[in-house]
Formats: C-alpha cells, sequence, structure tokens
C-alpha cells in the first residue's frame, strides 16, 4: 500500500508554530495549489490543503517560510476525527509532511534594510533527508557577476 503525496503552491499566511506538552515541535499551514484546468467562467481555481510538519521540520518551516512563498511539499495524507464542543464528530484531512522544499530565494522586499534572512540548507530544502545543498558565500559562487565577460570558447558549447 502507498500513501504518499508531491504538492506545490503558495502558503495562504505565516506557518503557525506550536509545542506539545512533551515539548515537540509541530507546525501547521495551508498551501494553495492551482487546478490544472479553468471554471466555466475561464477563472482558475486552487484548492487549500492544510499541512502539518514536526519537529526540526516545523522549526525551520516557522523560521523561513512566509506567506505567499512558492513551496513544494512531501509526505502523507492523514485523516484524524474528533468530537467538536457541540458534541458534532468532525474529520479532518492534511498532509503530514517529511519534506518541505523552499522554491523561491528569501529576498525581503523593500523594506528589509538590506538584511537577508539565511536559509541554513542552502537556499533550496528542508526536510528529513540528507542531500541538503552546500551553503555558500557570494566570494565563492562562481556564477556570481563580478561585472567582467565571461570568457567561453567553441570548444565549451554544446553545438
Amino acid at each position: 500500500m502507498l500513501n504518499r503525496v508531491i504538492l506545490i503552491g503558495r502558503l495562504t499566511r505565516d506557518p503557525e508554530l506550536r509545542y506539545t506538552p512533551s515539548g515537540v515541535a509541530v507546525t501547521q499551514f495551508t498551501i494553495a495549489v492551482d487546478r490544472p484546468f479553468t471554471s466555466q467562467g475561464g477563472e482558475r481555481e486552487a484548492d487549500f490543503i492544510p499541512v502539518v510538519t514536526w519537529r526540526q521540520l516545523a522549526e525551520t518551516c516557522a523560521n523561513y517560510l512566509r506567506k505567499g512563498r512558492l513551496t513544494a511539499v512531501e509526505g502523507r495524507i492523514q485523516v484524524r476525527n474528533y468530537e467538536n464542543n457541540e458534541g458534532k464528530r468532525v474529520y479532518v484531512t492534511e498532509v503530514i509532511a517529511d519534506n518541505v522544499r523552499f522554491l523561491e530565494s528569501n529576498r525581503e522586499g523593500g523594506s528589509g534594510g538590506g538584511q537577508r534572512e539565511e536559509n541554513p540548507f542552502g537556499g533550496s530544502s528542508a526536510g528529513g533527508n540528507s542531500n541538503r545543498s552546500s551553503n555558500f558565500s557570494r566570494s565563492q559562487d562562481p556564477f556570481s557577476d563580478d561585472g567582467k565577460p565571461i570568457d567561453i570558447s567553441d570548444d565549451d558549447l554544446p553545438f
């Protein structure tokens, strides 16, 4: 049996970080995932999917994800239920994420004062996998623009 889901969407609000009574971090957020078709009126529709992350991944998501950011989520679907204050049974379907990838750079617009938040995973991902990117500084980046033309010989071109 298989229960695996991969979603790409934008956060509808900043993640909510909480801690269980035993001190385990848990974060909840919702991503809006566009449907691959338009409605009869020609409008694009989206599904709003709740996501839950636990432990270190929860703290990382709370620190680096913000409303509107494009994000990929990998995990499993979980359905749980509880009885609300009115005595009615409520069913909740959510994605329990074990890998979250940040698909946009972490640049702040306008009021950032020139400061840039550093992503501990090299600006690309967070999660339980050990294939994390190296964290390069600007001076180590071989593709940084230093204002000089790039010398490429004909032997370097693939065509």
